[in-house]
């Protein structure tokens, strides 16, 4: 056979393979035998062995690969991935439904899915090939799982059109698998996975993808992120259109259009959720126009226009051997319970936190009761109630102490307020909670610098601030215990490497109550220095979008602390950056402008065109509405260009485009 005839061959190999294997595993109607796969597949392999440069990655014989990775790599993503907020009731369910008409203005269409119980991920296509798989990560960044991924066989590595596509799903371990595997881990004497999500997380995160092939994960796709020459306009279209290019869609959604419609769908899969071959969580509501979706817009964490009924959640009995009080980074005091352990939705549970002192008398939870306990939304272990019933009269009313259990000072619980404090900022629970919290992933990210060896650095007297930290020696670290030379080197050229990063994470790392990861970045894109937020009052702070009342009244507040200014000013003096760096700066000059990408470009692709876009701090959507600010197009622009025009819409050319960056000091030639 000649060479063309065998690239040939191989192209049509590949079409099968990738033909049978989405009819197996997506479809689950395969139309030929096992043999008959794996004879087609043996030939291919011997063909690509004997043409080495002819192989490609969407081949079917490159799923598993048989190199370990090293690690995996952090990649920014190219659309966020915002975290759902939660719905426990029905009543939390009609205040949802209220909220997003109200905003609107109009009766809206909902869609419901099953919420797989999973790993969120994130799929990059171009030309309809798959290049790149990400963890959800914290939103911003995720872990780059390509190779992992591709072990997945219902996740297809070539797409029936050749598109740019950003897609998100939810990758699962079937219930099948997770008892195939446990019972093979219990036969090794191997520890045991808690449950299928913990399964396919576990495997995933393999660095040898050959593991990961072998624990039989599957994919739901069940949304876009972004996409090329995708001019859809509805979820559900969405759905359909992602089913036609391949991916496996979950078929049980339903388009409804009253809190009524919505809740019969939550309790109909309420009930037959057990029956499923996979594990579901709960249902996931979204609204179905994606123009009203980028209408009503985010939150600080999650969309405003989806939410997820989590299902009520598995309850067991066991008692409470004591209870005891934890001193947070703030100085809150919180009551712990200390459980006699129990396995509980896949897991064993020995504490449970009860909040304050308010929840610990409404529940009349004592030391000695037996307690109903749950995990909130599947994960949080929480007392629901005390079995009153089962008492004998040893039981022990709870008393929130008046003195810090760890400094011993006195305690304050100011008016409005349901938690009690320690009011001693020396405190050593509160320095100890801080510094952690300092040096964490969001925060300054400082590698090595853990509890455990934050809390040596306390005892031993060497540590009290933060700013403490950037005065550590070689001589200091090497005097503790399990410090040899190379981790004191190791943890000092870390120290010394998060004097550089950013405002937001800087902002984060100083532990101000209520200003998480998204506020901070907020706070920083929108003050640029530390000392124009140090000067900001409440009414600034509250013309950012997602700051409000409380949240700028605790950004205030922290600013207004002798002590908080001197910590600031350590940080200054020993070198921490304060403010966004020019470079940064000159990425947001496109910061609250919304713009959409349409039509064929000379000098870039489309994603090319978003991620510059992006980079300079613009907002990018899909779709034309009246909070466009910019259209940018191409050859055949189409619909969106018609749109544009009739809402007066500024439109660019790339040359266009150009000059109106080079007017705003950015050159991109």
């Amino acid at each position: 056979m000649s060479q063309t005839a065998d690239m040939q061959r191989i192209e049509d190999l590949r079409k099968q393979l990738n033909y049978h294997n989405y009819r197996y595993y997506v479809l689950d109607d395969p139309e030929i035998s096992d043999a008959e796969y794996d004879r087609m597949m043996r030939e291919l392999i011997e063909l690509e062995t004997q043409y080495p440069h002819l192989v490609t990655i969407d081949s079917p014989t490159q799923r598993v690969g048989h190199t370990p990775s090293s690690g995996f790599s952090t990649v920014q993503h190219q659309i966020p991935l915002y975290s759902l907020s939660n719905a426990f009731d029905q009543e939390e369910l009609q205040a949802f439904v209220n909220r997003v008409q109200r905003s609107i203005g109009q009766d809206v269409e909902f869609v419901c899915e099953l919420k797989i119980d999973g790993l969120a991920v994130s799929l990059t296509y171009q030309a309809g090939v798959f290049v790149q798989g990400l963890t959800r990560g914290d939103g911003q960044t995720g872990e780059d799982i390509t190779h992992n991924l591709r072990t997945v066989r219902s996740l297809p590595l070539r797409l029936n059109e050749p598109v740019d596509i950003n897609v998100r799903g939810e990758v699962y371990m079937p219930k099948a698998s997770f008892q195939r595997l446990n019972a093979e881990r219990e036969a090794a004497g191997e520890s045991l996975f808690a449950n299928p999500r913990n399964a396919a997380a576990g495997s995933i995160r393999q660095l040898d993808p050959r593991v990961a092939a072998s624990r039989n994960l599957d994919i739901f796709i069940y949304g876009i992120g972004a996409a090329e020459a995708l001019d859809l306009n509805k979820h559900d279209a969405c759905l359909k259109k992602l089913s036609e290019l391949g991916f496996k869609v979950n078929p049980s959604y339903q388009v409804c259009r009253t809190a009524e419609e919505i809740w019969d769908f939550i309790q109909d899969w309420t009930s037959k959720r057990a029956s499923l071959p996979y594990d579901i969580d709960g249902i996931v509501i979204k609204v179905n126009d994606l123009n009203l979706q980028n209408q009503l817009g985010y939150t600080a964490k999650s969309p405003r226009w989806a939410i997820a009924y989590k299902f009520p959640a598995e309850q067991v009995v066991t008692k409470v051997l004591d209870i005891q009080v934890q001193v947070g980074r703030t100085g809150a005091l919180t009551p712990l319970a200390i459980l006699e352990p129990v396995f509980v939705a896949g897991s064993q549970v020995s504490r449970a936190t009860l909040h304050n002192e308010d929840i610990v008398k409404a529940k009349d939870v004592r030391i000695g009761d037996y307690v109903l306990v749950q995990k909130a939304g599947d994960i949080i272990p929480e007392i629901v109630e005390a079995l009153v019933e089962r008492r004998d009269g040893s039981e022990i009313p709870f008393v929130m102490p008046q003195h810090c259990p760890v400094c011993e000072q006195p305690t304050k619980r100011l008016p409005g307020e349901a938690v009690t404090r320690c009011v001693n900022g020396q405190c050593p629970a509160q320095q100890l909670e801080g510094l952690v919290h300092f040096a964490s992933r969001n925060a300054m990210d400082i590698a090595g610098l853990g509890p455990a060896v934050v809390e040596q650095l306390v005892q031993a007297n060497l540590v009290k601030t933060p700013a403490d930290l950037y005065k550590l020696t070689f001589d200091d670290l090497v005097q503790l215990e399990r410090f040899g030379k190379k981790s004191a080197e190791n943890l000092l050229a870390a120290i010394e490497q998060s004097k550089r990063r950013s405002l937001a994470n800087l902002i984060f790392a100083l532990g101000i109550r209520l200003v998480g990861v998204e506020v901070a970045r907020e706070l920083a894109m929108n003050f640029k220095t530390m000392e124009r937020l140090q000067q900001a009052s409440i009414e600034d702070l509250m013309e950012i979008d997602t700051i409000g009342e409380k949240i700028a009244a605790s950004i205030v507040d922290y600013f207004s602390s002798p002590a908080n200014l001197q910590l600031i000013n350590e940080l200054v003096a020993v070198g921490v950056n304060m403010e966004m760096s020019q470079e940064s700066q000159a990425e947001l000059i496109l910061d609250g402008l919304t713009f959409v990408v349409t039509g064929k470009l000379e000098s870039y692709s489309r994603k090319e065109m978003e991620d510059l876009l992006r980079s300079l701090g613009a907002n990018v959507t899909g779709s034309v509405n009246k909070n466009t600010d910019y259209l940018i197009a191409g050859e055949k622009a189409g619909s969106k260009l018609t749109r544009a025009q009739e809402l007066n819409i500024t439109i660019l050319n790339e040359e266009e485009f150009r000059r109106f960056l080079a007017e705003r000091g950015v050159n991109i030639d």
